[in-house]
């Protein structure tokens, strides 16, 4: 009995929707110093400083706080499944994965309008 309660309870996190009506809570400095990481261990130049890393995902953070209660939930959801999946989570990923689907979600509603 014991064995299936703590295989439920390693689970739940991956089965439990993510977007519960607010920002994800991520740690943009973590993101930052990763990807500053990787092109350090790709020998390249980073394309942006720590600081001017964690500039803009506080922007998009802020622009998301706006965006993130009017955007359905299987959107957001789905957006931060992607992430998650990608192990690229960020407020500039989750902001233009939510902008993209907005997109694409208007332009349908336009083709299907053209239609009638």
């Amino acid at each position: 009995m014991k064995h299936p309660l703590v295989l439920f309870a390693a689970l739940l996190p991956l089965l439990t929707p993510p977007a519960f009506g607010q920002v994800p809570n991520l740690n943009s400095r973590s993101v930052c110093n990763a990807r500053d990481g990787d092109a350090k261990v790709m020998h390249s130049v980073p394309l942006q400083s720590v600081a001017e890393c964690v500039q803009d995902e506080s922007d998009a953070k802020q622009q998301l706080d706006v965006v993130w209660a009017s955007t359905s939930v299987p959107i957001r959801n789905r957006c931060e499944s992607d992430g998650r999946a990608l192990g690229t989570t960020s407020y500039l990923d989750l902001l233009a994965c939510i902008q993209i689907a907005e997109d694409e979600k208007s332009n349908a509603k336009k083709v299907e309008t053209g239609k009638r």
